[in-house]
């Protein structure tokens, strides 16, 4: 299957969730969604497209917390991103981990160095940071004027 009707078939599937697309050249694609379809459109592509949770990655930008969550069709090599944008003010999102336990460490990781609240992750404890720096201080973050 080629990379943009896996993109169009998912963004029909969930039209109601899905905010843009990016198609890369090649094997690579970038599906934006409201972050309240993480669960649901993650499972998807799991359970029914066959695809593999690699990792995620977040950044804090001016728009918000920005995660990528990146899955593997590892068959057509197809690499299919799933971006979310949460809020500065209160940033939270369901849990993956429940799904994937190897999104475990990566959302301990995001939590402890942005602040970002994995709602119904297993165990939010800190991962990396035991005594560099205080419980309330998140160092990925940024002041935006």
């Amino acid at each position: 299957m080629k990379t943009d009707e896996v993109i169009n078939k998912l963004a029909e599937k969930f039209s109601s969730d899905t905010l843009g697309v990016d198609l890369s050249e090649g094997r690579r694609g970038i599906v934006s969604i409201s972050p309240s379809a993480i669960l649901n459109v993650s499972e998807y592509l799991y359970r029914t497209e066959g695809y593999r949770f690699i990792i995620a990655s977040a950044l804090h930008t001016k728009r918000g917390f920005e995660i990528y969550y990146h899955f593997s069709l590892d068959p057509d090599g197809i690499i299919l991103s799933l971006h979310v944008i949460l809020s500065s003010d209160k940033p939270h999102i369901e849990s993956l981990s429940n799904m994937f336990s190897a999104s475990n460490w990566i959302e301990r990781e995001m939590h402890e160095l942005f602040g970002i609240n994995f709602l119904n992750h297993p165990n939010q404890e800190k991962l990396i940071s035991e005594g560099n720096w205080a419980d309330d201080v998140f160092p990925y973050r940024k002041e935006f004027k």
